[in-house]
């Protein structure tokens, strides 16, 4: 076997290089007890990230056009505090964020379904410091969902 093949491509990464070698390591959300495909199954990033900028944007303009006179430094701040208090109250009481719901996303918790006002304004912060949600497992939750034992999911 060629040694390439066998560690893989930088552009398929180690885990299709293990695949190929016969290890099995299951669809996404399959440890959690979800669907592999339809509603209920793991968001894709690409849906989750369109929800963000949604989101973001949301908040952004409600920054510029209310709150700040123009753009300034202050907006920014203005967009990180009012996205976080988007994201800590929708997804505590709808389980979404308008960008989640346009882009056909929920957030659950992955005990009882629905998600408790402390583990949505834990995830929420974790998500505004933007690391946490940087560092995925291998079913696609970031560090901000595995600490508020929450899970992204299809509706």
């Amino acid at each position: 076997m060629d040694k390439r093949q066998a560690i893989g491509s930088w552009l398929s990464g180690p885990r299709a290089a293990m695949e190929d070698a016969g290890a099995d390591f299951g669809y996404r959300g399959e440890q959690l007890g979800l669907p592999e495909e339809g509603p209920g199954s793991i968001a894709r990033p690409g849906r989750r990230l369109g929800a963000l900028a949604v989101d973001w944007g949301l908040c952004l303009l409600i920054a510029y056009s209310l709150i700040t006179d123009g753009y300034t430094s202050a907006t920014s701040n203005w967009t990180l505090l009012l996205f976080l208090v988007l994201g800590a109250l929708t997804v505590s009481t709808l389980g979404f964020t308008p960008g989640k719901r346009l882009f056909g996303l929920r957030v659950v918790s992955v005990e009882t379904g629905t998600v408790r006002p402390l583990g949505s304004l834990i995830r929420t912060v974790l998500l505004c410091l933007a690391l946490p949600a940087l560092i995925w497992d291998r079913d696609g939750r970031g560090l901000h969902d595995r600490l508020g034992r929450t899970v992204e999911v299809r509706i």
